[in-house]
């Protein structure tokens, strides 16, 4: 079960690998237990898989025939599986569970992810990996904390060289000319898409 930006948990099956479309899968996304319910999917079934659009794997349903009596009901957590605080079910937005942890280490690192990505701030270079290594190492605690890094912070990091870090300060640098369209669209703000932003 993932956390995502705005605490919505979202379960993924985890599939042994099969060839699809001229990739292999191993992971689909499975939306939320009424999804999962729909589609009477149970722990330790066989499904059948599609790509959505010839992209997003996509589990359309069980087979039951093949069920062996090993198969078990899936139920989304109660706690949340980042932060371990409870999980409520908004009924503003259906079956979604969402966790209640504002400061949850998941929803921040998510929320950055999304600062960063192309169609908000676009800072390349700036992938989950990154994120995750500069929340671990403390030099960031929220998207703000990205204009004050430095490079010699960055060249000090595990696995980062200097032109690397070089690479990811002009990056950010850039990103300071992207437009306020762009940078309300970066900050996640719930019901704010990008056409909305603009």
């Amino acid at each position: 079960v993932a956390v995502g930006r705005t605490g919505v948990l979202t379960p993924t099956a985890i599939l042994s690998p099969v060839r699809l479309a001229g990739t292999t899968v191993s992971r689909a996304t499975l939306h939320n237990l009424d999804f999962i319910n729909k589609r009477d999917i149970m722990l330790g079934d066989t499904v059948i898989v599609r790509k959505a659009g010839d992209i997003i794997p996509e589990v359309v349903a069980s087979v039951p025939e093949l069920r062996t009596g090993s198969e078990k009901r899936f139920e989304m957590p109660e706690f949340c599986p980042s932060c371990g605080e409870p999980v409520f079910y908004d009924a503003d937005e259906g079956a979604a569970a969402r966790c209640t942890n504002s400061a949850c280490p998941a929803q921040l690192s998510r929320s950055i992810e999304h600062f960063a990505s192309k169609d908000a701030m676009s800072i390349d270079g700036l992938g989950p990996q990154i994120v995750e290594a500069l929340l671990k190492s403390g030099l960031i605690t929220d998207a703000a904390d990205l204009y004050s890094l430095t490079v010699e912070q960055i060249a000090g990091m595990e696995r980062m060289g200097e032109k690397s870090a070089d690479n990811l300060i002009s990056a950010i640098d850039t990103s300071r000319r992207a437009g306020l369209e762009r940078l309300l669209f970066a900050l996640g703000i719930r019901q704010v898409g990008d056409v909305a932003a603009e």
